[in-house]
């Protein structure tokens, strides 16, 4: 698969804010602390909900930051490591940014290499029958907005039905609670919206426990 990546020159000026940042040591970085990140809970979406400020800051093991991050794909390229309930972007010389993520439920967990196949900001959100079946109180559609689950913006997968998106439930990163997709922040799904292009390589990774 060919995969339409940013050039140098691109890639340095979407990142250069990135480094005004201290980089955090490998051993403090690299994973969650003890007994984070591991919940499989069933928790109903709420659209319409509108978190508050507060509500919107997330514990420190999830917080966006740069770490030290080996790895042999290209600047540019998303890693999702699903049982971590992390996503990085890679920046290169052994680092990436960091993002803590909902990942997928028990049953709805996946691995495999997409691209963003299109990007979207306030993203309208048409729950999938099957999501319908398990929650009927849902509506069919919703208009993209603050109290949409979908959040501030969406990077579509392939063409593929999961996306990496905002959320109105911050209390849920960490947590494997989705459908499939992978969810930020509105805050850190807006500040990856604006590092990577349409084309941008996805690898997701599902690491076995330790």
């Amino acid at each position: 698969m060919r995969v339409r990546m940013m050039g140098a020159g691109l890639m340095a000026a979407a990142l250069a804010a990135t480094f005004a940042l201290p980089l955090a040591t490998a051993e403090a970085q690299m994973r969650p602390a003890a007994g984070m990140g591991n919940q499989i809970v069933d928790v109903p979406e709420k659209p319409g909900y509108v978190p508050s400020a507060d509500e919107e800051q997330l514990d420190p093991a999830f917080r966006r930051q740069p770490v030290y991050f080996r790895t042999n794909e290209p600047p540019g390229t998303i890693i999702v490591h699903t049982n971590e309930r992390f996503l990085y972007l890679v920046l290169g010389d052994n680092r990436a940014l960091r993002y803590g993520i909902g990942v997928g439920r028990d049953g709805f967990q996946w691995a495999g290499m997409q691209k963003v196949s299109r990007k979207s900001e306030w993203p309208d959100w048409t729950p999938p029958p099957e999501m319908i079946q398990r929650q009927p109180y849902l509506p069919r559609f919703m208009a993209g907005g603050p109290g949409n689950p979908m959040g501030a913006a969406a990077l579509y997968l392939g063409s593929t039905v999961y996306r990496i998106h905002g959320t109105n439930m911050p209390n849920t990163i960490g947590m494997a609670i989705s459908s499939g997709c992978f969810r930020l922040v509105n805050s850190d799904v807006q500040d990856l919206y604006n590092r990577v292009p349409v084309g941008t390589k996805v690898v997701i990774r599902q690491a076995p426990e330790l």
